[in-house]
């Protein structure tokens, strides 16, 4: 059964919430946002499991591109999730799982599914195209490690 529009509204709620914090920085609101954080990082395998994992990953990220930020596009619901489509962009500031920073942005279109058990958020599993973000970033062929 469809959740209620009630359900549905504090979902979405919930995501704009949990994208905006990122955005801001304020990473202990986007924390409290999660039931029990987790983050599926689709395109590279990575998964962030629990609150010390999700934290590692916010720090790692955000040494590497401290503008990261995201814009979303869309909002679409599910009977367990919000698919959020966004833009996500940044500058590579400083190095990222060996990789030395570039100096350059990118922008790339993402697709994210925030996972609900109930009116519970559970999980973020995102989708990107790695290799456009390598690509404006001048590192093609190479990977992170």
């Amino acid at each position: 059964m469809p959740p209620s529009e009630e359900v549905r509204r504090g979902r979405e709620e919930t995501v704009r919430e949990h994208m905006e914090s990122e955005n801001r920085h304020q990473f202990d609101v986007t924390m409290g946002t999660f039931a029990h954080p987790r983050y599926e990082i689709i395109p590279t395998g990575e998964v962030y499991d629990g609150e010390q994992e999700v934290a590692r990953y916010f720090a790692e990220t955000r040494a590497a591109f401290p503008d990261q930020r995201n814009e979303p596009i869309a909002l679409h619901h599910a009977d367990d999730a919000v698919v959020v489509e966004f833009w996500l962009r940044g500058t590579h500031q400083g190095s990222l799982r060996g990789l030395p920073p570039t100096g350059k942005a990118f922008e790339c279109r993402c697709v994210a599914l925030f996972c609900f058990e109930d009116e519970r958020l559970v999980g973020e599993r995102v989708y990107f195209d790695s290799t456009t973000i390598l690509a404006q970033l001048g590192l093609v062929g190479q990977a992170p490690g």
